[in-house]
């Protein structure tokens, strides 16, 4: 993707320094700043602090933080204290956790003074590969598009509903939920793009808004209450959100109020679909209700919001009574019943246990059943 013209990814390695940069996405959209990470210090906060977040790019960022944590000591029991340290940053995206157990038993076997090497190799791999995952999710969810444009007045935009942020900002690149609105746009097809995820954290306010501006894709940034009333009016034709984990049933994990969407599409007659790469799966995971950890983050994050002024200045601002307690589920599950499918970049399979196995055949045997 494009930040002012010029292709960058979301993270990347400094050649011959031995850092890791990073696109702070807490400045967003007022500030563009890098961010180096030269420790795993750096690395574990720069995930928990959500300067990087989504579950693929998490994944990506706490490969290199194990690299860069060997750097320092490749110890079998600094390997293992960097796992524990990162995967301690995030509970809900499971890519954080497949990406550390690729480290992990890529590394184990290795000698101590081969380790930090072959590290830097396997998360510049990871990163590549996720490049190549969701830009394959893309070229599978193009044909959705593609029919829904046909059934529209020529010379109308397709209008597609997106909650939270994932696009190329929550991967290495491309992203997930977006990485078919970029194949389409990138093909000419009219589109326009309701950004949802207004409040707590704004990230399709502040991420989903600032990348479809920074591609050229027609959006418009809507309240989160919004969707269900343009359901209603027929004014989208499909929802594309992504995922942080998706049970091996076809129970997706999503940002909080993604449930809530499902629900108006469903009721609306919507088709509702979710675009998620294959280490997003969670084969060990049946039922998301019951067995998917939720995150709950800071109440400062529902009480304050921060805002540019007037003058340019960024400021944060207290929106609620002083003294009235704030709760912050950051994430809910919609379960597989609501979703019209699931976007692969092995292809489109129903929300189900068939489906995912068809499309994954290797894990169908792994996890619970």
């Amino acid at each position: 993707m494009k930040v002012n013209g010029k292709s960058m990814r979301t993270i990347w390695p400094v050649e011959n320094d031995g850092a890791v940069e990073i696109i702070d996405q807490t400045l967003l959209p007022h500030r563009f700043e890098i961010c180096r990470l030269t420790t795993l210090d750096e690395a574990a906060n720069a995930i928990s602090t959500m300067q990087v977040r989504g579950a693929p790019l998490i994944g990506a960022t706490a490969a290199y933080g194990v690299y860069l944590g060997l750097r320092e000591d490749a110890s079998d029991k600094a390997l293992n204290a960097a796992y524990a340290a990162l995967m301690a940053t995030r509970p809900t995206a499971v890519n954080l956790r497949w990406a550390l157990d690729e480290m992990r038993s890529f590394l184990a076997p290795l000698a101590a003074a081969e380790r930090a090497a072959a590290a830097y190799v396997r998360a510049t791999e990871i990163c590549d590969e996720d490049v190549a995952i969701c830009c394959d999710i893309g070229i599978n969810g193009l044909p959705l598009i593609i029919e829904a444009a046909k059934r529209k007045p020529e010379g109308t935009p397709v209008n597609i509903l997106t909650h939270c942020n994932a696009g190329w900002l929550a991967a290495v690149d491309w992203g997930t939920a977006l990485a078919p609105i970029y194949a389409a746009h990138n093909e000419g097809i009219i589109l326009h793009i309701w950004v949802d995820e207004t409040r707590p954290r704004n990230q399709g306010a502040s991420l989903t808004a600032w990348e479809l501006g920074q591609h050229g894709v027609a959006h418009s940034i809507i309240a989160d209450n919004a969707g269900g009333h343009l359901m209603q009016g027929g004014q989208v034709d499909m929802v594309i959100t992504g995922t942080d984990r998706t049970t091996a049933q076809g129970d997706v994990c999503n940002k909080i109020g993604t449930y809530l969407k499902a629900l108006a599409a469903h009721d609306n007659g919507v088709p509702f679909y979710v675009a998620l790469p294959g280490p997003t799966i969670d084969w060990t995971m049946s039922d998301g209700l019951a067995e998917i950890p939720i995150e709950e983050r800071s109440g400062d994050e529902v009480k304050w919001i921060s805002g540019r002024t007037e003058e340019g200045e960024v400021v944060s601002v207290d929106v609620t009574p002083e003294g009235s307690p704030a709760a912050n589920p950051a994430f809910d599950v919609t379960p597989a019943r609501l979703v019209t499918g699931l976007i692969t970049e092995r292809g489109l399979c129903p929300a189900s246990r068939e489906g995912l196995a068809g499309l994954y055949p290797e894990q169908a045997g792994k996890g619970t059943s």
